[in-house]
């Protein structure tokens, strides 16, 4: 079967369309990466903020036990998103994995599977960067019921 139209061979622009999708996967693990690296740099200077409130407030004074509460949801927050980060990694380079799989596919005898194998851990990583994103917003709000508990009930 003649598989060449106006003289290109469509089983290459397969090929090249099947490497391609990963990359445009790769494109946007590294764009996730960007955010979740600069969520990460924020509640890194939100924890030394607060560190250095808490210590100029007096022993005993009522927001420091609140900045305590408060710095604990951030370091949960904290490691969650260094896993997403960790994940979102592997998710991009398990998307380089299968652009290098397909085009080395023919020349070496990679098997078909191969390729989707790669692609669907990339995809399933991914998976595991929304669990640890949602989890991340879920303390998030905490940590804000918290600061709004303080402000309303503080005495006048």
């Amino acid at each position: 079967m003649d598989t060449s139209v106006g003289g290109l061979d469509l089983s290459s622009l397969r090929l090249i369309g099947a490497a391609v999708t990963p990359a445009v996967m790769v494109s946007g693990c590294g764009i996730l990466a960007t955010g979740l690296d600069n969520q990460v740099a924020r509640m890194t200077t939100r924890v030394r903020d607060m560190v250095r409130e808490w210590r100029t407030l007096p022993e005993g004074h009522a927001r420091r036990a609140l900045l305590r509460e408060e710095i604990v949801i951030l370091d949960r927050r904290h490691a969650l998103l260094a896993k997403a980060l960790m994940l979102d990694y592997a998710a991009l380079l398990s998307f380089m994995v299968t652009s290098l799989l397909y085009l080395v596919q023919r020349r070496f005898g990679v098997p078909e599977v191969a390729p989707v194998v790669a692609f669907s851990l990339g995809v399933v990583l991914l998976g595991g960067i929304a669990v640890y994103a949602l989890a991340s917003l879920r303390l998030s709000r905490r940590a804000i019921r918290l600061e709004i508990k303080e402000l309303f009930e503080e005495p006048p």
